[in-house]
């Protein structure tokens, strides 16, 4: 996680306090994730305590399995004051939704996988594998 000073930082700063290269923070910037950084007299972009949260907050929420498109709704509901919870309350519940089907494709996963391991003999012979056997035939 970003951590924060009372300060502000030029994007090679940023990059090292928040384990991300220059290129994710214009990525971001051009993704509208970041708001353009002001210049500073020397016309170096110049980086906020806010930005240093928003840019940990984005790498939590991919952490989690948000994608960019996720995450930029997400700022978006929080950047707006007006009807936040309702649309952050439908958005969480869409995605508990999703993340609970994902869990349900997991689980199945596991359980062929298992399926697929006892198959194996102990031996481990060379030729004619039984894993192999059974996801070729289907």
């Amino acid at each position: 996680m970003c951590e924060v000073s009372e300060r502000d930082y030029q994007i090679g700063e940023l990059t090292e306090i928040c384990g991300v290269n220059k290129e994710t923070i214009r990525y971001y910037e051009r993704k509208n994730l970041l708001q353009k950084p002001a210049k500073n007299h020397s016309g170096y972009r110049i980086y906020s305590e806010d930005t240093v949260k928003r840019v940990g907050f984005i790498k939590r929420m991919q952490e989690l399995g948000f994608s960019l498109n996720e995450i930029y709704r997400l700022l978006g509901i929080v950047d707006q004051d007006e009807a936040r919870c309702a649309d952050m309350f439908e958005f969480v519940s869409a995605k508990e939704e999703e993340v609970r089907e994902r869990i349900k494709d997991l689980k199945r996963v596991a359980i062929m996988l298992n399926d697929l391991k006892r198959r194996c003999p102990d031996e481990k012979e060379l030729h004619g594998c039984p894993i192999l056997d059974t996801l070729i035939e289907g």
